[in-house]
C-alpha cells in the first residue's frame, strides 16, 4: 500500500506560515499564550508579542527589530538556550524548560514550550514557535541570585564535543604559523567568537624573572572598550587570580562582582604553559550567571592553553633560532671580509720584500748605497709584516684565554716618552702637529700594567689617529681620577685611576657606526680599509688588552669629519702629591711638543 502526500498542504501551510511571521508589530496572535514569539536557528526575533510589555518597559512599535539589533532581551544563559533550541530543530520534538531572560537591569523567569514549525518535505527545519508564560521578575540584577542549572546528561555531551571541536580547531590553525601575533590573535577570536565570550585577553609570555604581564591580544564584544590601547603592566601579585594561575597551571574561575580587570562577575584564567613552565595567560569572561563550567569542560580550557603554550614555545625557538642564524651569517661574512683585508695587507709587504731581494739578487742595484736602500725597504716591509701577524696571534691567544701578562708597576713620563719618540717622526711626516701633556704632579705617576701590552695599546691608539687624520693634529694627554671608593684589581686596592685620552682632528665616525668599533671581524667601511690599510683589529686588541689589564675603553665622535677621542684608563699604583695650578702651566709647557692644536 503507498500514501502519497497531498501536494497541496506544503502550500497551505507555508502560506498560514507567511502570515503569522509577517505581522512583527505585536499583533502576532496569542494561542492562549501570555508570551508568544518566533526565532530562526541564531536565536533572532521574527515575531514578538508578550502581554507584559508596557509593563516591564518593551516598545511594542517595531519591538522586533529594536530586540534584534540591540539584543537586550535575550537569555541569561545564551549558550545553553542556543544548544537547546538547534537540538529541538534537529530533532523536531518540542520541549519545555524554565530559563532567565534579561532585559536592562531585569531578570525574568520564563516557562516556555518550543515547537519547531514543520517545514515542507525534503527541508530542513529553521524556526521555531515558543510560548510561554512569566514565573517570576526582579526589577535589578544584583538583587537575585540565580541558581545554575545542573545541566543533562545530553547538554553536557554536546557542549563537550563542541569544546573539543574548537579545541581541535585552534591547534590546527595556530600549528600553521609561528608569527606570534597571529597565533596570539587567533586564538582569543576563536574562543571568544565560538564560546560567545563577553571578553578574551592573552597577556605576553610570562618570564620567571618577571612580575608583571601585558595585554597583547584581545577579543571583545563590540559594545565593550578595548582595554588594550593604552595599557601598562599588570603586576601580578596585584591579581590573586594571575598568581595562583601561574602558579599551580590550573584553570582559576574568578566569581567576585565587579572584577575590576574584566568588569564582570565570571572569568576563567587559565596559564598556558610548556614542559611544566607557565609562558602566558588566557582570561575568559562570560556574562551568563546561570552558565556553570564543568570538570571535562575545565579539561577541555587546560588542553587549549597547553597547546597554546606549546605553539608559543615554538614560536619562541623558531625566533631565537633565526636570531642565532642571521648573528651566523653575519659572523661569516665579516670574517670572510676579514680575511679578504688581511689577505691583501700580508701580501703587499710580502711582495714588496721579494720585489726588492730579486733586484738585489739579480743585480739590478747600480751601487752599494742603492742596494743598502733596498735591503732597509725589505727590511722596514719585513717589521710591518711582522706587526700585522703579531696582531692576529694577539686576537687569537685573547680569544682562547691564552693572554697571560706580568703586571708591574710602569712609569707614566717614561712609556710617554717612548711612545712620542716612535710616532712623533710619523706625525711630522704627515704635516701634523704632535702634542703630549702631563698630568701636573711634583712626583712620578705609576701605574700598574704590563709595559709592553701598555705601550701596544697606545702605538695602536696613536697609529690610527695619525693614519685617519689629513690635517690638524693628534694630542695625548692623562689626568688622574681619585675615587673614594678604590678599584679592586688583581686583588689589590688601588687609589684611582690614570685616564689617557688621544684625540685627533682627523674624519671621524658617524653616530650609528660607532658601535662596531670594538667588534672581532666588523670594520666601520670596508672601502676605508682598502683605502688606508690595516686589519681592522687595533681597536678591539686595544679593548681587550686594557680589559685585562683592569682598564676600561671608550670612543667618542660627534660625527664624519667631526674628529675622534678614545680614552682609556689602568690601576693607578700610588697617589702622587699634586701641584699647584701656577705650576701646572710651566709643567704643560715644559713636556709638550711644538703644534697649536690644544688640548682635548
Amino acid at each position: 500500500m503507498t500514501i502519497t502526500a497531498n501536494s497541496q498542504l506544503p502550500n497551505v501551510f507555508s502560506q498560514n506560515l507567511e502570515s503569522i511571521t509577517s505581522k512583527t508589530d505585536g499583533s502576532l496572535p496569542t494561542l492562549g499564550a501570555e508570551l508568544v514569539y518566533t526565532q530562526d536557528g541564531a536565536g533572532r526575533y521574527l515575531t514578538f508579542c508578550w502581554q507584559q510589555s508596557e509593563l516591564v518597559g518593551l516598545n511594542t512599535e517595531k519591538i522586533v527589530d529594536d530586540l534584534n539589533q540591540s539584543q537586550t532581551f535575550v537569555p541569561v544563559d545564551k549558550i545553553t538556550y542556543l544548544e537547546r533550541l538547534h537540538r529541538i530543530l534537529t530533532s523536531l520534538m518540542p520541549e519545555r524548560f524554565q530559563c532567565w531572560f534579561s532585559y536592562h537591569q531585569k531578570l525574568f523567569e520564563l516557562d516556555l514550550v518550543i515547537s519547531p514549525i514543520m517545514p515542507s518535505l525534503g527541508t530542513t527545519a529553521t524556526t521555531v514557535l515558543v510560548m510561554g508564560r512569566l514565573v517570576q521578575a526582579t526589577l535589578n540584577k544584583k538583587q537575585v541570585r540565580v541558581a545554575p542549572k545542573t545541566p543533562t546528561q545530553i547538554e553536557l555531551a554536546l557542549r563537550s564535543q563542541q569544546h573539543q571541536k574548537l579545541v581541535n580547531r585552534i591547534t590546527r590553525n595556530i600549528r600553521r604559523t609561528l608569527d606570534f601575533d597571529i597565533i596570539w590573535q587567533q586564538t582569543v577570536d576563536s574562543l571568544g567568537k565560538a564560546l560567545r565570550l563577553e571578553r578574551c585577553i592573552i597577556y605576553r609570555p610570562y618570564q620567571p624573572c618577571s612580575l608583571k604581564v601585558k595585554v597583547m591580544a584581545e577579543y571583545h564584544q563590540p559594545e565593550l572598550n578595548s582595554i588594550i590601547l593604552g595599557s601598562e603592566e599588570i603586576d601580578i601579585a596585584s591579581e590573586p587570580a594571575f598568581a595562583q594561575a601561574l602558579t599551580t597551571l590550573e584553570p582559576v574561575v574568578m566569581e567576585v562582582p565587579g572584577y575590576t580587570k574584566s568588569g564582570r562577575q565570571n572569568t576563567l584564567v587559565i596559564a598556558t604553559c610548556y614542559q611544566d613552565q607557565a609562558n602566558g595567560l588566557v582570561a575568559l569572561t562570560w556574562q551568563d550567571e546561570c552558565y556553570t563550567l564543568t570538570e571535562s569542560e575545565l579539561e577541555l580550557a587546560k588542553e587549549a592553553a597547553d597547546q597554546l603554550g606549546t605553539a608559543i614555545a615554538h614560536a619562541t625557538l623558531y625566533k631565537e633560532l633565526e636570531a642565532a642564524r642571521q648573528k651566523a651569517e653575519e659572523a661569516s661574512r665579516l670574517k670572510s671580509e676579514f680575511l679578504a683585508n688581511v689577505s691583501h695587507e700580508i701580501r703587499t709587504p710580502l711582495n714588496g720584500m721579494i720585489g726588492f731581494l730579486k733586484l738585489i739578487l739579480e743585480g739590478m742595484a747600480d751601487d752599494p748605497e742603492e742596494q743598502n736602500q733596498f735591503l732597509a725597504e725589505a727590511h722596514q716591509l719585513s717589521i710591518h709584516l711582522l706587526n700585522i701577524i703579531n696582531d692576529i696571534l694577539d686576537i687569537a691567544k685573547i680569544e682562547a684565554g691564552k693572554m697571560d701578562l706580568v703586571y708591574a708597576p710602569v712609569k707614566l713620563d717614561e712609556l710617554f716618552s717612548d711612545v712620542e719618540s716612535f710616532m712623533r717622526p710619523q706625525a711630522e711626516m704627515r704635516n701634523l702637529s704632535f702634542r703630549m701633556q702631563m698630568p701636573a704632579t711634583s712626583d712620578e705617576i705609576i701605574v700598574l700594567s704590563n709595559y709592553q701590552r701598555l705601550l701596544q695599546v697606545m702605538l695602536n691608539l696613536l697609529g690610527n689617529a695619525i693614519k685617519f687624520t689629513h690635517e690638524g693634529g693628534v694630542t695625548v694627554s692623562a689626568d688622574l681620577v681619585l675615587k673614594k671608593a678604590k678599584p679592586n684589581f688583581q686583588g689589590q686596592e688601588f687609589p684611582g685611576m690614570v685616564r689617557v685620552r688621544v684625540a685627533d682632528t682627523g674624519i671621524g665616525v658617524s653616530l650609528d657606526k660607532q658601535d662596531k668599533l670594538f667588534q672581532l671581524f666588523s670594520q666601520v667601511d670596508g672601502s676605508r680599509t682598502r683605502q688606508y690599510g690595516g686589519t681592522g683589529l687595533g681597536l678591539a686588541i686595544s679593548q681587550k688588552l686594557v680589559e685585562a689589564m683592569g682598564g676600561e675603553v671608550h670612543f667618542y665622535s660627534l660625527g664624519e669629519g667631526l674628529g675622534s677621542t678614545v680614552t682609556f684608563t689602568v690601576p693607578l699604583y700610588q697617589q702622587p702629591v699634586m701641584v699647584s695650578s701656577s705650576d701646572s702651566d710651566s709643567t704643560n709647557s715644559a713636556v709638550s711638543g711644538s703644534g697649536a692644536f690644544s688640548p682635548c
